[in-house]
């Protein structure tokens, strides 16, 4: 890996994204991964895993196994349910020791994302970053 702390997951999306040059198709392919990752079990949409600060409904249920971080997401956005999915793409998989290592905006200023969502979304994104982070430190 260069300089970039992305899992592959993520380099496939930024390679995906190199081919579209329309910001439409792009948000259509980050509602598609939304649309294409598994629900969260209603038993896991609790207070405990729900992400206060996003403008719509987010749960983040993250799993730490063996030293490796991973997290399922939910959200009733269709694009913030996309935006779970990109960050499953960046964070999952990664040793729980550096997931606070991965400088999430500038992976995702890669996919010029930060520049087309509304200030409320940006929020939200941020504060999934820092439930992530907060959760993997804490591990």
């Amino acid at each position: 890996m260069g300089s970039s702390m992305a899992q592959p997951a993520f380099e496939d999306i930024v390679d995906d994204f190199e081919f579209l040059d329309d910001w439409e198709d792009r948000y259509r392919m980050v509602i598609e991964m939304g649309k294409a990752m598994a629900a969260l079990d209603d038993a896991l949409k609790v207070p405990a895993t729900k992400v206060d600060g996003c403008a719509s409904q987010v749960w983040l249920h993250p799993m730490i196994d063996g030293g490796i971080f991973r997290f399922d997401g939910d959200s009733d956005a269709v694009i913030v349910r996309g935006l779970i999915a990109v960050l499953r793409a960046l964070y999952n998989d990664l040793p729980v020791d550096r997931v606070a290592q991965v400088d999430a905006w500038a992976e995702l200023s890669r996919l010029g994302l930060q520049d087309h969502l509304s200030a409320q979304r940006s929020n939200g994104v941020r504060a999934m970053i820092d439930r992530i982070q907060t959760t993997a430190a804490a591990a």
